[in-house]
């Protein structure tokens, strides 16, 4: 008896098997949505909290398979705006849904289907019969199967989905399903960007919302969407190539929100630059100085010069 000649390895798929493109997560504010892009991706590429409009932009998170090569784009929660900022924030929204392969349209399952979901459904469904829409229930880790089904049933409801389907960031029910029905969905093509790439995002961007999201923690039921962050400087220390100089300036809206951020004797602005500097050096594998200040730049979310400047 012989032993079985050894099989030559599996052909990596050919340029008409792989396929590439771009997919957006869409949904009211605190769906989910950049927590299931982290958990896509496999790395933190998009700031989160528990804190609606979190994200202010277009997140795009990069996830690479054998097969495929799949660009994630978290985008602002779409929602009521009463301020300039949320004006051009759902703006953000429309200008990505109609540039994209596929969208996720997320649903918290915490929470009861109400008018922002339906909202944002009959928004998609004028756009389904051009680009595909798979419906995505969300935190399924926080209640119980039952829940889950019915709120699946709603979800159904709201419109004609590509497909529908729950799933766990935190735990990871689901999400590899949900890649795989995102790439199913996905044009033949070849790689959009660099293997090992994880974002395109600036580093001064990713450096900014780091610092956002540490101050969110510490001033999040007092201000949670008055704080925007510019990095003004971001360089090796003259001399050293182990340490990052970073400075950046946190802007209020009022004198009085400034002294809430900076806290008694500094002590908040301390646990921030304390909590973000951490994150930054995660993220530039590097020991960072951060020199970190607080200004207030009056009524900016309702101000076009201030919003341009501040990078809206």
């Amino acid at each position: 008896m012989t032993d079985a000649a050894p099989q030559p390895p599996a052909d990596p798929p050919s340029r008409e098997e792989f396929r590439a493109g771009f997919a957006c997560f869409v949904g009211r504010p605190n769906a989910g949505k950049s927590t299931l892009t982290n958990a896509l991706v496999g790395s933190k590429v998009a700031i989160m909290s528990d804190r609606p409009q979190t994200t202010r932009h277009a997140v795009r998170g990069i996830v690479h398979r054998p097969d495929a090569q799949l660009v994630v784009v978290d985008t602002p929660g779409f929602h009521k705006p009463r301020t300039l900022l949320g004006e051009r924030l759902n703006d953000v929204v429309r200008a990505t849904v109609a540039e994209v392969d596929v969208v996720g349209f997320c649903v918290p399952v915490d929470q009861k289907v109400g008018p922002g979901d339906r909202f944002i459904a009959q928004q998609l469904g004028q756009i389904a019969r051009r680009t595909p829409v798979v419906a995505v229930v969300t935190k399924t880790d926080l209640v119980a199967r039952d829940v889950v089904g019915e709120r699946l049933v709603e979800v159904a409801e709201l419109g004609e989905w590509a497909d529908v389907v729950p799933v766990s960031a935190k735990d990871g029910y689901q999400v590899g399903l949900l890649a795989d029905l995102l790439v199913a969905r996905l044009p033949p093509g070849r790689p959009l960007y660099p293997e090992g790439d994880l974002t395109d995002e600036p580093e001064r961007v990713m450096v900014g919302e780091l610092i956002r999201e540490a101050a969110l923690e510490g001033v999040r039921d007092e201000l949670p969407h008055s704080i925007a962050v510019v990095v003004e400087e971001l360089s090796p220390r003259a001399g050293r190539d182990d340490l990052l100089d970073v400075e950046a300036v946190m802007y209020v809206e009022r004198e009085s929100q400034k002294g809430i951020v900076i806290g008694t004797g500094g002590t908040r602005l301390r646990d921030v630059g304390t909590r973000a500097r951490a994150q930054i050096e995660a993220l530039l594998g590097s020991k960072v100085y951060l020199d970190l200040r607080v200004k207030v730049a009056k009524d900016w979310q309702r101000d076009p010069k201030q919003l341009r400047r501040l990078g809206f």
